[in-house]
């Protein structure tokens, strides 16, 4: 029930647009997004126009409602990121949403030359695979059971791309278990957390101003969110789970393992 939040969250962000077209400009190279379960290109128009108003080329994907992966969908896929790659000849950065966003993962992994970065938005990629409140919905539109997904593109989704990569999520997502969107740091990985809903992330503002400033760095030379010198709005946090502890650290910072994610997302969904 606390999805209705995104309401507010879009009213938030219609009042703050003066002020978020100030954000720092883009450098027009191009941006494809990828809507969530069960939404189309409509779900992400109001960050195609946030985007463009920064100055970045913003591409739909093209392949109608998302009704996950049927079909010959992979290719398409690959297809439409190859699409926009060869019209600007450059890297693509992919912004997905929800299961977006683990089709982002999946197209860096196998196309790291075709990919200039990935943001995801509370993407349900690591741990377990059910610990969500639309799995049951998922196997019965694609009529594919979630236990038989073939390991080769869990892997692909699961496994961290070799390109600057971003998780944002929110600790009280009412669809995704804030654990299996969270992105353990490393040399160019990290996860941001943010409150908020799942239903908001497309247009909650903090996330715009994250998305901005992490499009924004020049390409090579990324650097992470939270670092030493540079502050930050309220609200945006880097959570201690994701870090990576040095070897025989227990303290609080330690990342959260894959056992014991699992075995907590469950009941956190």
């Amino acid at each position: 029930m606390l999805e209705g939040r995104a309401l507010g969250e879009l009213a938030t962000t219609l009042a703050l647009r003066p002020l978020l077209r100030r954000l720092s400009p883009g450098d027009g190279h191009p941006v494809l997004l990828l809507p969530g379960f069960l939404a189309s290109d409509v779900s992400t128009r109001p960050l195609r126009r946030f985007l463009r108003d920064l100055g970045y080329w913003a591409h739909r994907w093209k392949l109608g409602r998302n009704l996950g992966v049927q079909g010959n969908l992979e290719k398409r896929l690959e297809e439409r990121l190859d699409e926009v790659y060869r019209r600007h000849g450059q890297p693509v950065s992919l912004l997905g949403w929800s299961l977006g966003g683990l089709y982002a993962r999946l197209l860096a992994n196998r196309f790291p030359e075709k990919v200039r970065c990935v943001i995801s938005l509370g993407s349900p990629f690591a741990v377990d695979v059910k610990a969500n409140n639309s799995w049951r919905l998922y196997e019965w539109i694609t009529q594919e059971r979630l236990d038989e997904v073939p390991q080769e593109r869990l892997e692909d989704v699961r496994r961290t791309p070799p390109v600057p990569t971003t998780s944002i999520f929110s600790r009280t997502d009412g669809i995704t278990a804030w654990q299996t969107a969270l992105q353990p740091e490393g040399p160019r990985a990290e996860s941001l957390e943010v409150p908020g809903s799942h239903l908001g992330l497309g247009f909650n503002p903090l996330v715009l101003y994250a998305v901005a400033n992490r499009l924004a760095q020049p390409q090579g030379a990324w650097e992470p969110f939270f670092r030493p010198g540079v502050k930050h709005p309220p609200g945006l946090r880097r959570p201690p789970e994701a870090r990576i502890p040095q070897a025989g650290s227990r303290g609080p910072g330690s990342a959260v393992t894959p056992s014991s994610a699992a075995r907590s997302a469950p009941e956190e969904a």
